[in-house]
């Protein structure tokens, strides 16, 4: 039966009464169409909060000996904004329904005028270290923009389409962070390093231009309500911290690395900054580009599987930086990095994947079916996804501080790259023995997880979430 969709000017317009993705008839006829116009305004306003977000990690480059900030300083001016982002991402989560996905999406693209303004008038020699902090925390509120966008996304697909939907929205918003490293290299490269304000005057207009189209284009779903106690729910169930911990592995590692990684090559291989600008742009680019394939490659063979061999890679990939970081090689160390970006894009795709498929394959072994296992799945996912986004957002912060630490300690980073191998190994452990020891295969034609002959209490099989 087809649920009837029907939009009413109520809370400033373009709200959409009804609606049920699940259903495969209105899902073709209507909600298809719908979903994939409020993606593409989605991804277009997250991209531009990304780059906001990683706006410290351009502006660092232009700081030479005249703004008096020594490495250790810069590390953690770049781990500001991903601090602030990542307690924002818990709030972001519920404005959604509070004001509705079209509606917060204007509000929180406007608010990236703050932040982009402020850096504007303060990035100049002589501004004291403390200004630079603050409005370096400022950016913090692009990172916000991930939860909410993720948010409201997820309502908008059925579960059979979320990997690929979540994937492209999020890589999407990720290459935000390898385009403004590219409008940075553009400025270093023509007008010199001593004009970081180029690059706010190519964003600020964006900004408005995100806004306005999200406000043309973009729909808010009445049924999305904020739901207290599926969030209390969600924060008591181990499998949020779990899937927090994996996503501090691939996102935090993402976003840190992306932050770090000009600084790391100044301060590692002593790169000049036009220098590091020409490399910085490439591991965040390659990571986003490849986001939604780790959310294709989790819809057909599962994400537990896709995420548990994507952290041996991870670990693979950073003894190979450190062997490099070690030997002061940098086409090694260049090769071994890319890859964690890589791999980090991809596990960011996977492991987004595995958290409404958790959450269903516990509705299914509830004895729950058709619309109400669908609707328990939406609750709990959409309340976790949020509390996921944010400490994984936090493992940036980690990542960011660990450099500083090494570089402040050891003059290396090394010692950094070290503590990030064995998260990895510890990840990869968590998810074989969470998500898939002693799992089957879910049958072919259904690709939901097997609950048949389960005990009476056991915990369903989560080898295909």
């Amino acid at each position: 039966m087809t649920a009837p969709t029907t939009t009413a000017a109520r809370k400033g317009g373009r709200w959409i009464e009804q609606w049920d993705p699940e259903d495969e008839t209105f899902w073709r006829e209507k909600g298809e169409r719908i979903a994939t116009r409020n993606l593409a305004f989605s991804i277009l306003s997250e991209h531009i909060g990304f780059s906001i977000w990683s706006l410290w990690s351009v502006m660092v480059l232009f700081m030479g000996p005249e703004y008096g900030v020594d490495p250790a300083g810069k590390f953690f001016l770049v781990a500001m904004p991903t601090l602030v982002g990542g307690v924002l991402r818990v709030p972001y989560t519920f404005a959604v329904a509070r004001f509705g996905g079209r509606n917060w999406t204007i509000i929180s693209a406007g608010m990236l005028l703050v932040p982009a303004i402020a850096a504007a008038v303060v990035m100049e020699p002589g501004t004291s270290y403390s200004v630079f902090l603050v409005v370096a925390a400022l950016t913090g509120v692009g990172g916000g923009n991930f939860a909410s966008s993720m948010t409201n996304i997820n309502s908008f697909y059925p579960l059979r389409r979320k990997g690929w939907a979540l994937g492209l929205n999020a890589g999407g918003g990720n290459i935000g962070v390898p385009v403004i490293q590219l409008i940075g290299l553009l400025v270093i490269g023509t007008a010199g390093a001593a004009h970081p304000r180029l690059v706010l005057a190519v964003y600020l207009p964006l900004i408005v231009v995100a806004a306005v189209l999200s406000a043309l284009f973009m729909d808010n779903l009445a049924p999305v309500r904020n739901d207290g106690g599926a969030a209390r729910e969600a924060a008591r169930d181990a499998h949020t911290w779990i899937m927090s911990v994996l996503y501090i592995g691939t996102f935090g590692s993402f976003i840190g690395y992306s932050f770090a990684f000009g600084l790391v090559l100044q301060n590692q291989f002593d790169r000049t900054p036009l220098q590091a600008a020409s490399l910085t742009f490439i591991g965040p680019l390659l990571g986003s580009l490849i986001r939604p394939v780790g959310g294709r490659l989790a819809d057909t063979h599962g994400g537990a599987r896709i995420t548990l061999w994507n952290f041996a890679a991870m670990a693979a990939a950073t003894l190979v930086v450190v062997y490099a970081s070690a030997q002061k090689s940098l086409p090694v160390f260049l090769v071994g990095f890319i890859a964690l970006f890589v791999l980090s894009g991809l596990g960011n795709g996977s492991t987004f994947k595995m958290i409404p498929g958790i959450f269903q394959a516990k509705a299914v072994a509830r004895g729950l079916t058709g619309e109400e296992a669908a609707s328990y799945g939406r609750r709990l996912s959409g309340a976790s996804m949020g509390l996921i986004g944010a400490v994984g957002a936090l493992g940036g912060l980690g990542i960011n501080l660990a450099f500083r630490e090494s570089f402040l300690n050891a003059h290396s980073g090394t010692p950094a790259f070290v503590s990030f191998l064995g998260y990895y190994a510890l990840c990869s452990a968590i998810t074989w023995a969470v998500y898939l020891r002693g799992d089957r295969p879910a049958p072919a034609s259904t690709g939901q997880p097997d609950t048949r002959d389960q005990p009476s209490g056991r915990q369903p099989a989560y080898a295909d979430v």
